[in-house]
Order: structure tokens, then C-alpha cells, then sequence
């Protein structure tokens, strides 16, 4: 497969209330930078060729922390009205936002700060060259994210609904999953609660 001839778009979550955290966790900070800002960045340093980020609660509010990144040229955001109805329903505003003019979407959770831009050029690769829809990091010998969808599966995509992301995907395909073993550097930890949020501030985590 022709790399230069393929359009891979990074769609990036962020438009929950996080409730378990009790603080809108976007916005806590990590080796000097908010969640938000350390995902769009490495995103931005990857070979992507565009960056979606999908807001809702507080969309106001983060979109202002991340203002000098929306300078660049390849990053935008789009406002997840629905975001209530939970995390599918910001799946499909990123996909829609995409699906005419990429060939594959890589979803990211904007509460894991262990991915790097390594890693997002790995699993691209990696699955573009396995001739598979889906691909995925592989942890336990289960899929993990990020996770990156080929466009015969966005019209499937913008059919979820609720709070269970694009997990239904991953099993009716599994099949059909291109898993990728992590990079050294990977941390699959997502930023739920204050326990998770202490034990990562903790790490040595990169600058």
C-alpha cells in the first residue's frame, strides 16, 4: 500500500463530563501540560494527516487550553452536542468529519497520556500494511487503544450508540484485527479516578 496515497485521520474524545474524577479531566495536568494538550500534541507530531477533536462538556473551557495548538493547520474542532449520550455518539461526530475525505480513522481516549507519536505511526503502519480494517494495540492479547478503522467500517461507526465506543466493533471483527505489540514506552493506563490520576502523576513520565 501506497502510504502517501492514504489519508489517516486521528479522532480524539474529549467530550466527557468525567464524572468518576469529579473534575473535568481534560484539563489536569501531566509532566507540565493538560491531558488535552499531551494527546493533540502527539498527535500533531505523528504522521496523521489530521487531527479531530471532539468536545462537549465544557467545550468552552478546553477549547481555550488548547487554543495555540488550533493554530495548526492540520488540527480542528468539532462540538459533540449529543455527548450525553454517551462516548458513541463522539465516535460519530469525529467520523463524520472525516468520512469524505480519509481512508482510515485512528481513535484516541483524550485520558491516556501514555501514547506516544511512536506509537501512533506504529500501529498506523503496521495495519495498513496487514490489508485489515481494524487495528489495535495489543495488551493480554486483546485489542487496546488507540484503535484505527478503514473506511468500510464508518458506515458501522456512525450506527453506535451509548456509552460502549466502538467495543461491539472490535468483538464482531475480531477476526479481522490487526493487534500490534506495544512500543517500551507505552502506558495503557486511562485517567479515570483521583487514584488513577495520583498513580500516574507518580511515573517518570515524559516532558
Amino acid at each position: 500500500m501506497n502510504r502517501a496515497q492514504v489519508k489517516v485521520a486521528g479522532i480524539v474524545l474529549a467530550a466527557g463530563a468525567s464524572s468518576r474524577m469529579g473534575t473535568t479531566k481534560q484539563l489536569l495536568t501531566v509532566g507540565g501540560e493538560t491531558l488535552i494538550e499531551r494527546i493533540v500534541r502527539r498527535a500533531l507530531g505523528s504522521e496523521l494527516d489530521r487531527v479531530i477533536v471532539v468536545l462537549g462538556h465544557e467545550a468552552q473551557r478546553i477549547e481555550k487550553n488548547i487554543a495555540p495548538l488550533l493554530i495548526h493547520p492540520g488540527v480542528s474542532v468539532v462540538e459533540n452536542r449529543d455527548h450525553r449520550q454517551g462516548i458513541s455518539s463522539s465516535i460519530v461526530a469525529g467520523i463524520q468529519a472525516v468520512e469524505v475525505t480519509h481512508d482510515y480513522a485512528m481513535i484516541f481516549l483524550a485520558d491516556m497520556p501514555g501514547i506516544s507519536s511512536g506509537m501512533i505511526n506504529l500501529l498506523c503502519d503496521r495495519c495498513l500494511n496487514s490489508g485489515l480494517p481494524i487495528g489495535a494495540i495489543r495488551e493480554k492479547d486483546r485489542p487496546a487503544h488507540p484503535v484505527i478503522f478503514g473506511r468500510v467500517l464508518f458506515s458501522e461507526l456512525k450506527r453506535l450508540k451509548g456509552d460502549v465506543g466502538a467495543r461491539s466493533l472490535l468483538k464482531k471483527y475480531s477476526h479481522r484485527v490487526c493487534l500490534v505489540e506495544p512500543l517500551g514506552d507505552y502506558n495503557s493506563l486511562d485517567i479515570d479516578t483521583p487514584e488513577d490520576y495520583a498513580g500516574f502523576e507518580g511515573m517518570n513520565v515524559e516532558h
